[in-house]
This record gives C-alpha cells, structure tokens and sequence, in this order.
C-alpha cells in the first residue's frame, strides 16, 4: 500500500457519532462540541450523519489527551492544532523546495560531468602548445624527475 492510498484510508469516514464516541471514550454531545468550536471536522453522508475517520478519532486522542492529561484550555487546545497545522505546510513547503533543489543540483551536475571531457580536451590542447609543457612532458616520459637547471 503506497502512502498515498494509506492516507486515504486514514481519511475515509467510516464511523457514526455513538461508535466514534465510544472509540475516543467521550460522550456524543461532547464530539458535537467539538465539531462547534472548529477542533473536529467530521464527513456527512447523504443524510447529513456525522461520520468520523481513523484521522477524526486519532485527533479525538490528541484532544482527550490534551485536555484531560495536560490539563489545557480548548482554547489552548485550538492554538496547538492551529500551530500543528501552520508547521505541517511549512514543513511539506520546505521538503517541496528541498526537492526541486535538489533536482536543480542534479540537473547541473549532469551538465557540467558532460562538459568536463570537452574542457579537459581543450585545456590539453592549450598545454600542448606552450613549449614549458612540452619540455616537462618529454623530461617526464624520458624518466627525469627534475628540470634541467644550466
């Protein structure tokens, strides 16, 4: 399964009010609240029921989580969920910056390994026709290490 089809999965509205509640272990009335003060945001079928996804009860947890174990506001609560969500676009902007730079990066290395053997050819041939190459290269290849000195 790709993370794509994972996500949708995550996202597909699958339980009524009663069994989501349960789920979360929270009165109906109090997922309505939620629903009222922007925290939730179920899916409606046809009939205009609440259906609540993996995603909708996983972020339940994190509110009964909040609320009752860290003792925050709702209002707190709304904050944390606002800056959750303002970090998640970041972070997915910065990861879609970091890719197409990358690319770019990769783009102009292909370009310059393509041009590297026609510089090297040239810059051999420039050296080829300066006579201090030419005498370092024939000492090289006869075997001496030194340079004449007279």
């Amino acid at each position: 399964m790709s993370d794509d089809d994972a996500r949708m999965d995550k996202d597909k509205p699958l339980y009524v009010i009663s069994v989501a509640a349960e789920l979360v272990d929270m009165h109906p009335q109090t997922l309505r609240m939620y629903e009222r003060k922007g925290l939730i945001e179920p899916s409606r079928s046809a009939g205009k029921t609440r259906l609540y996804s993996q995603r909708n009860i996983d972020q339940l947890r994190e509110i009964r989580r909040l609320t009752q174990e860290l003792g925050v506001n709702l209002a707190g609560v709304e904050e944390i969920i606002k800056l959750r969500d303002k970090l998640d676009a970041l972070q997915s902007n910065m990861e879609r910056r970091i890719g197409t730079l990358q690319g770019q990066l990769e783009d102009r290395m292909q370009t310059i390994k393509g041009a590297l053997p026609a510089e090297i050819k040239d810059l051999a041939r420039e050296m080829a026709n300066e006579p201090d190459v030419q005498d370092e290269v024939r000492r090289r290849v006869a075997g001496v290490d030194e340079p004449d000195t007279d």
